[in-house]
């Protein structure tokens, strides 16, 4: 006869495929309770990455299997972002890429679990809280390496990287990968810079776009992007834009 633990145990097989990490949230869903984990740990069916978190016995995991775990099963809303999300849509060769470094995006005051956060992915983490976007608009599933997680779309990747700079992405490399961004969507741009909160972003998002030409450009509403007022010094030393107000590197005037 079958017993409920037999039931349990094959729904936990179900889910505990490669490269898949399991939480507590699941297993609760499963009608897997403490000490029947804790069995299924004494029994080598279950191996820990990490307080609450859990993979099958043996099993390599990377990070993209880890952050499905925090995506769907954890309902953190954190995803792909900036240079790695570029990286993912192709646009890797237009950067100086950093390699082994994973760009997390959360809503601001948002914290990761430290399962996640002290595990070694074989990447170097950077997480930034924000939201200076909104957690909705230019994010999408997409699969790698056989596993779903949420990324941001191109118009929005690029938007996160003026966010970091100059501190932690450079601005000439910026304006770089713009050159190469020629299919960006006019409709979903137009709604993140009108969304946007950071004055900075969208002015120097607007400068590069006209700078680069592209047709997609001609498109945008920028009537509807509010661009404050006042001067924004980007850069020390840098020079001033008068029709953006703000100071922008030689370098990047020159390109």
């Amino acid at each position: 006869m079958t017993t409920d633990n037999d039931t349990k145990l094959r729904k936990l097989f179900k889910v505990l495929r490669q490269g898949n990490v399991v939480t507590i949230p699941l297993l609760e869903s499963l009608g897997i309770s403490n000490n029947l984990r804790k069995y299924y740990l004494e029994s080598g069916w279950l191996e820990s990455l990490g307080r609450a978190a859990y993979k099958k016995p043996g099993d390599t995991i990377g990070w993209q299997g880890a952050l499905n775990a925090l995506q769907k099963q954890v309902g953190i809303k954190v995803h792909v972002g900036g240079l790695s999300a570029l990286e993912l849509h192709g646009y890797s060769h237009y950067f100086r890429l950093t390699k082994g470094n994973l760009h997390l995006f959360s809503p601001h005051r948002s914290t990761l679990p430290k399962w996640f956060t002290n595990f070694d992915w074989g990447v170097e983490l950077f997480h930034k809280p924000t939201s200076f976007l909104p957690d909705e608009i230019g994010i999408k599933d997409m699969d790698t390496k056989g596993i779903s997680v949420s990324i941001s779309s191109p118009e929005r990747a690029i938007i996160e990287c003026l966010y970091l700079a100059p501190q932690n992405t450079d601005l000439v490399e910026c304006y770089q990968i713009f050159e190469g961004l020629v299919n960006l969507k006019p409709r979903l741009v137009t709604e993140l810079l009108t969304n946007c909160t950071s004055i900075k972003v969208k002015r120097l998002f607007l400068y590069m776009a006209e700078k680069a030409n592209h047709q997609w450009f001609q498109f945008i509403k920028t009537d509807k992007v509010d661009l404050g007022n006042g001067k924004r010094m980007i850069t020390e030393k840098g020079v001033y834009n008068a029709q953006y107000l703000i100071s922008i590197p030689k370098e990047l005037i020159e390109l």
